[in-house]
C-alpha cells in the first residue's frame, strides 16, 4: 500500500469515532464518501472524506461533494470534508478550492500526513508523566475538557462527544497525561491500516513547552503497539508541532486540506 494511503484509511478509521461517540450519529458509506455524522449541530463533528481516487472524468470531486452534501443536509447544514489530495487528479486539485467554494465550504487549515517507520530517540531529556486510559468517568470528564480548552471546541460540545463511555468502545484510544495528578495533556491512539495513528495531543495552557505532549505520545504509543510490531506510526500535523514530529522521525508523505462549511 502507499504510504499516503496508509495515512488517509487510518484518518478514516479514526473519523467514525464522531459518528458513534454520541448515540445518536452514524456512518454512512456512500458512493464515492464516506460520512460521518455526529448527531450534533457542529460541523468540525460532521465529517466526510473521500473512498477512493477520483477524477474529472469519473465525476471528479464535484460529484463527491454533491453526494456528501445531499446525505448531510438531511440532517444539518453544518458539515466538514477532509480532502487528502493524492486522491484527486491534478485538474480537479487545480479547481478543488473553487469547487468546494460552489458547496459552500472554505478551507479551514492544511494538515500534512506524516509517517515514520519508528519514534526516533528524545532530543531532550522528557519530564515524568503519568499515562492513564480513558478508561472511566473522570478521565472521559478530563479528556472532554482540555479537547474543549485546547480545540476551542464548545464544553457541551466535547462532553457529548467524549463524555459517554459507549464513545470509548470501538478503535479511538483514549490517553490523559497527569503530572502531580492533575491532568496536563491528552492523546488518542488508532490502530487501523496497518499503523497506529496518533491523534488529539494537546497540552493545557500554561503547561505547553515543558515536554509533556512528548512524553505523552511516546507512552501512549508505547502502550498502543507491541513492541515487536513493525507497524509505522502516522499522523497529521498541526503547523505548531511540525518540527516536533520532523525530530521524532516522521516524514511528510501527503497533504490535507480541511474544509468547513460557513
Amino acid at each position: 500500500m502507499s504510504e499516503f494511503l496508509t495515512v488517509e484509511e487510518n484518518l478514516r478509521a479514526a473519523m467514525r469515532f464522531f459518528g458513534e461517540a454520541t448515540g445518536s450519529g452514524e456512518v454512512r458509506a456512500l458512493e464515492r464518501t464516506v460520512a460521518m455524522y455526529s448527531g450534533l449541530e457542529y460541523g468540525v463533528f460532521n465529517i466526510s472524506l473521500l473512498t477512493r481516487a477520483t477524477t474529472v472524468a469519473d465525476g471528479g470531486l464535484r460529484a463527491a461533494l454533491e453526494e456528501a452534501q445531499e446525505y448531510f443536509h438531511r440532517y444539518t447544514r453544518r458539515w466538514s470534508f477532509w480532502l487528502c489530495e493524492d486522491l484527486v487528479d491534478a485538474a480537479s486539485r487545480r479547481k478543488m478550492r473553487q469547487t468546494c467554494s460552489e458547496f459552500g465550504l472554505r478551507p479551514i487549515s492544511y494538515p500534512p500526513g506524516m509517517i515514520a517507520p519508528k519514534l526516533l530517540p528524545p532530543a531532550r531529556a522528557l519530564p515524568g508523566i503519568e499515562c492513564r486510559p480513558v478508561s472511566d468517568a473522570h478521565m472521559r470528564q478530563s479528556f472532554a475538557e482540555i479537547t474543549s480548552s485546547c480545540f476551542e471546541i464548545p464544553p457541551g460540545i466535547a462532553q457529548a462527544v467524549y463524555g459517554p463511555e459507549s464513545a470509548w468502545q470501538g478503535l479511538y484510544k483514549g490517553f490523559v497525561g497527569l503530572v502531580g495528578g492533575r491532568p496536563v495533556a491528552i492523546a488518542a491512539m488508532v490502530q487501523a491500516a496497518g499503523a497506529l495513528g496518533i491523534y488529539s495531543l494537546a497540552t493545557v495552557t500554561g503547561e505547553r513547552r515543558k515536554g509533556y505532549g512528548e512524553a505523552l505520545l511516546r507512552a501512549a504509543a508505547e502502550a498502543s503497539r507491541p513492541a515487536s510490531s513493525a507497524e509505522p506510526y502516522i499522523l497529521q500535523s498541526t503547523e505548531a508541532g511540525h518540527a516536533l514530529y520532523k525530530r521524532m522521525g516522521f516524514r511528510d508523505v501527503t497533504k490535507f486540506t480541511v474544509y468547513l462549511t460557513r
